[in-house]
């Protein structure tokens, strides 16, 4: 039989700051979170900013600091955080038996190298050899091979001494889905008691814009509301999200304390055609439909924006026909995150959960949902900006919140 798994600690740092009373103070006000939207460093191109945060307190090494980019230390900060919350960091022997589950892309620039790369080959005769010295002296040993997701793990691993099992995810939205997924059935079926499972993004990349753009997917000049933006509708934002999943007899064992029950995870694809991730996502809410008794429900969708699939997932929302449930596009105010979208939503189910209540609608659109009841189960969805449909559900434990 598979056994029940917890969460029991959580992490994030995103642009409406990194604890649960900042999120929701944040979420509450409209004018804050678009306050916090920068349009100016890469015009065209808004994006939603990671603000001052106080990386020591999780990375107090300022070697680690410095070897990392903003990708690894959102990541860094919020697995910190994720452990402190589970009664787990600096704990040795728990560490030795967590395993990791990461999603992240590949690729993060050190762009002041790059300057003074391209600065000093004007003046040098040999540019090859130049050149190699440069990237040899210069270049930050996790920035090598692009960053890839495994260095991003590794990383982690180092800085917080997760020493169990590690497992990379790399793929947009897809990644973040299937690194949760992973570490659930794992953990359901025994192949471990404690997962560390998050991804990281870092939206302040103009190689990144430049292949966004070119994709035909990023909004150009001022915000708009998420629900009715064009096809060219994507408003990137940073994020780092990480969750402790545990077996419930491991947690109980050790007296730690259930954030919320993590019930079923599901992701699959499609090619995308009209009605195609519609089906997906029918077939994985079909899958969690007995598991989904609470009312009213929250819905938290990782809808990114681009026009098309955005208007296909609030049709199939809309679709599942209760007026009693509380939707909300947090892209609207966070901005898409890619492989940490879904795991940043997550948290922010876990959070809501916790307090029993959502937070107010982002959009006059959106169901603000009945205040009659606690909210006991909140449903998590990521359709990809391209490819990748997911979901999962997470409830409350008894006796919590």
């Amino acid at each position: 039989m598979a056994r029940d798994v917890w969460i029991t600690g959580y992490g994030l740092l995103s642009p409406l700051g990194d604890n649960p009373a900042a999120w929701f103070d944040t979420l509450a006000a409209p004018e804050r979170w678009q306050a916090k939207i920068d349009a100016a460093t890469y015009a065209p191109f808004p994006i939603h900013a990671i603000g001052a945060y106080p990386l020591e307190q999780q990375v107090p090494k300022p070697g680690d600091q410095r070897a990392m980019g903003p990708l690894m230390q959102y990541g860094a900060y919020a697995a910190g955080l994720a452990l402190e919350m589970a009664g787990l960091k600096h704990n040795a022997a728990l560490l030795q038996e967590t395993h990791l589950v990461a999603a992240s892309g590949g690729g993060e620039r050190d762009w002041d190298l790059d300057k003074q790369i391209l600065a000093g080959l004007d003046h040098v005769n040999d540019r090859g050899a130049f050149l190699n010295q440069q990237l040899s002296d210069g270049l930050r040993p996790t920035l090598f091979l692009a960053q890839l997701p495994n260095l991003f793990a590794g990383n982690i691993s180092l800085i917080h001494g997760v020493a169990g099992s590690s497992r990379t995810f790399m793929g947009e939205e897809a990644a973040g889905v299937d690194a949760l997924r992973i570490a659930l059935r794992r953990c359901a079926a025994g192949q471990g008691d404690i997962f560390l499972v998050g991804a990281a993004y870092n939206s302040g990349r103009p190689d990144l814009h430049q292949q966004y753009h070119a994709g035909g997917i990023l909004l150009s000049g001022t915000w708009q509301p998420l629900w009715r933006r064009p096809e060219a509708g994507v408003i990137l934002g940073s994020a780092g999200a990480f969750v402790v999943v545990e077996a419930r007899e491991r947690a109980e064992k050790r007296g730690a304390k259930p954030r919320a029950r993590l019930v079923a995870v599901e992701s699959d694809r499609c090619a995308r055609k009209p009605g195609a991730a519609t089906a997906v996502a029918r077939r994985e809410f079909d899958a969690m439909k007995t598991a989904i008794k609470a009312q009213p429900l929250g819905v938290l969708s990782g809808a990114s924006g681009r026009g098309s699939i955005t208007a296909e997932e609030r049709a199939f929302l809309a679709g599942l026909g209760d007026a009693g449930h509380a939707l909300r596009g947090t892209a609207a105010a966070v901005g898409h995150s890619m492989e940490a979208a879904f795991l940043q939503n997550l948290v922010l189910a876990i959070s809501v959960l916790e307090r029993g209540t959502m937070f107010p609608p982002l959009d006059a659109s959106e169901a603000s949902g009945s205040d009659a009841a606690k909210l006991r189960q909140v449903l998590v969805t990521s359709w990809g900006h391209l490819k990748g449909e997911g979901m999962a559900l997470v409830e409350a434990v008894d006796g919590q919140g």
